[in-house]
């Protein structure tokens, strides 16, 4: 499949990705490991991420900017309704995802698209931040790997750790208490952009490509987590009381 490398990131969002790492400097340690291979950064590449806490977008964004990457991210869509941070998110260029609506589907066909452009998207899997109760990733939902079929695009596991500590799943409530205690404490917070997934061993009808694919994929974001919590594999150091427990989307891990 022929890919266009024509998308060139919007003045804002080159902007704001450069503002992104001021940000964030006066609350955490950001660390980024990995690497994105050079025979990829010519095309399309899917960036598959786990989420851990409110504080994600803004330290991956934070993250590719060092990785010198400018993807386009898949969004809630009450953040496009918002006065002016939706124009900033519609400026960007940014994918709206309408969960739990009729509109939910659309944002597949968006992300496909862009990838077709040559953009790289950023996409969280579990489509809302884990609640797995020993913070591994939860099961993933299908929509990468359909998109990486339709779009013929790779897909890089990123895994983060310590974004936690920065703002708890209860955020916004209680966050000037939260983010005070950051800027004291500035918590360590680790990205790291694993191996492509090797997708070529899929069979079957598209559905069950589909879901062989999506455990390939959250399998590669345990193996790029797995060196950034080595020494905390049970049970985080930090513990957020504010976040619930959910077993039901617990998946073994390999």
């Amino acid at each position: 499949m022929e890919t266009s490398t024509t998308w060139r990131p919007p003045l804002l969002w080159r902007f704001l990705l450069a503002l992104s790492r001021v940000v964030i400097y006066p609350f955490c340690r950001l660390r980024v490991t990995g690497d994105i291979p050079a025979a990829l950064r010519t095309g399309p590449i899917i960036l598959a991420a786990n989420h851990i806490s409110p504080s994600d977008p803004i330290i991956m964004v934070a993250a590719c900017h060092k990785a010198g990457l400018a993807p386009r991210i898949m969004m809630t869509g009450g953040l496009f309704d918002a006065p002016i941070v939706g124009a900033a998110m519609r400026a960007c260029e940014h994918i709206r995802v309408d969960r739990g609506t009729a509109q939910v589907a659309d944002a597949l066909p968006t992300a496909a698209q862009a990838l077709k452009d040559g953009a790289t998207v950023l996409v969280y899997p579990e489509g809302r931040i884990g609640l797995d109760p020993w913070m591994w990733p939860e099961r993933g939902k299908t929509g990468v790997a359909r998109m990486a079929a339709a779009a013929g695009a790779p897909v890089v596991p990123v895994a983060m750790w310590g974004a936690h500590a920065v703002l708890p799943y209860e955020a916004p409530r209680n966050i000037g208490r939260a983010l005070l205690r950051a800027l004291l404490h500035r918590p360590r917070v680790a990205v790291n952009f694993g191996a492509p997934v090797d997708l070529t061993s899929v069979t079957g009808s598209p559905g069950a490509q589909a879901m062989q694919a999506t455990r390939l994929i959250m399998n590669g974001i345990d193996a790029a987590l797995t060196p950034l919590r080595a020494d905390e594999m049970q049970t985080p150091k930090h513990v957020d009381t504010s976040r619930p427990h959910d077993t039901s989307r617990v998946r073994p891990r390999p």
